[in-house]
């Protein structure tokens, strides 16, 4: 009995289930730090498998081209550029890229790990256990013995009885409802790490706000004498010193105030936008690979009937009118596997799409966290100014600016 139309096409899962399947860290190695960028190792550890191991950029960089060899027809998210740097990782732009493609590769492999069609493949599973000598050959012999999904897949052949008929028309609105999600999450990536930043130039500010008090209180000069009878600036001076305590606490708690907006709301917009980047890279495979390889030997069988129409009309060599015809013979089976990869390519492409709306709900998460960590942040630093403001009083006494005069 055929499956229904829906249970086939229907990517039936939830956000909440693809994130569960696995969570992947991906950390870097702490001995390894110094060493040169090509150096660099990882360690990645699956909360499903229970189990870590070592990689290298070049073993992710395999995994990525064998993965994209074995699933052309899926959401395969790109790796962060590989950027081999001559010096050490000392200055601060090293160290910065460096933490950058971590993160990267760290939502790369998470991505991977939760994708509901390919996360159970044995590409994966052994990307994310094998710990021999050399994972990357290990990779591409798994490969060769699978081929790609088409090869492997039971829908490969029967996927034009289950497409829509007006696949082509749901495919392009999709698309443009897509582009446009993915041009206004890249805006709100933008601005929310304005905001980290922001904090982060906060935290440096007070900090030096509270180093230029100390500089003050601890200045010995003595006062002329024309000053030191009226002025209280001898009192106030030492007062300053313990000031710049403070200030370092509420420097430290906007430091973190802008880690957590890096990491839980930038990491979040940076994760889908790359599913959505991955997505625009699918449907570019789709139109200038299968669909165009298509078009192409199409226009190649035209051509070959051609001529045996002209073999027929013109009299040749027995030989080579049979030959054309072997090669015409061979062109129609290349022409009807084309096809079929066409029709797989649509069929795969529209439950990728659905994947994509999938994680649309990962928007309440992203605004929860920002929304947690604004409070968690204002309520930490409104604590240490409200212990501030009575300080005041005591160390210099009046009003001390703090309520304007009547």
């Amino acid at each position: 009995m055929q499956p229904a139309q829906d249970d086939v096409l229907t990517v039936s899962q939830t956000l909440d289930k693809l994130l569960a399947r696995d969570a992947v860290q991906v950390e870097l190695i702490p001995e390894k730090k110094g060493l040169f960028l090509k150096h660099v190792e990882y360690q990645v550890t699956s909360q499903r498998y229970k189990i870590s191991v070592y990689r290298r950029y070049s073993d992710f960089d395999v995994f990525h081209e064998v993965l994209l060899q074995r699933f052309a027809y899926r959401v395969v998210p790109a790796l962060p550029p590989k950027r081999m740097l001559k010096g050490v990782l000392t200055s601060v732009s090293e160290r910065e890229f460096i933490e950058g493609r971590r993160r990267a590769l760290g939502r790369f492999i998470n991505l991977v790990a939760r994708h509901p069609f390919f996360s159970e493949d044995e590409l994966i599973k052994t990307f994310l256990t094998f710990s021999g000598s050399d994972v990357q050959t290990k990779l591409r012999d798994s490969y060769k013995k699978t081929g790609d999904e088409f090869m492997t897949n039971r829908m490969a052949t029967l996927a034009k009885e289950y497409l829509p008929a007006d696949i082509q028309a749901q495919f392009s609105t999709s698309r443009e409802l897509i582009r446009n999600i993915h041009n206004s999450f890249h805006k709100l990536r933008d601005r929310a790490e304005k905001i980290a930043e922001r904090s982060k130039e906060n935290a440096t500010d007070l900090l030096m706000f509270g180093r230029e008090l100390s500089t003050l209180g601890s200045d010995t000069s003595s006062l002329p004498s024309l000053a030191s009878s009226q002025s209280t600036w001898g009192t106030l001076r030492q007062s300053l010193k313990s000031l710049s305590v403070e200030f370092a606490v509420l420097s430290d708690k906007s430091a973190q105030q802008g880690r957590r907006e890096e990491d839980d709301v930038v990491e979040k917009l940076n994760l889908f936008l790359d599913l959505l980047q991955s997505y625009r890279d699918l449907c570019e495979r789709h139109e200038k690979g299968v669909l165009h390889e298509h078009q192409r030997a199409l226009h190649k069988y035209g051509m070959m009937k051609r001529q045996m129409m002209s073999a027929t009309v013109q009299p040749k060599e027995q030989a080579s009118v049979e030959q054309l015809e072997s090669r015409i013979v061979q062109q129609e089976n290349a022409i009807q596997t084309m096809e079929l990869r066409n029709y797989f390519s649509l069929f795969c492409l529209h439950q990728e799409t659905q994947l994509i709306f999938t994680y649309l709900p990962i928007t309440s998460h992203i605004l929860g966290a920002f929304v947690n960590s604004q409070v968690q942040g204002h309520r930490e630093m409104g604590e240490v100014w409200n212990e501030l403001q009575p300080k005041l009083g005591c160390l210099f006494g009046g009003n001390n600016g703090l309520k304007p005069p009547i």
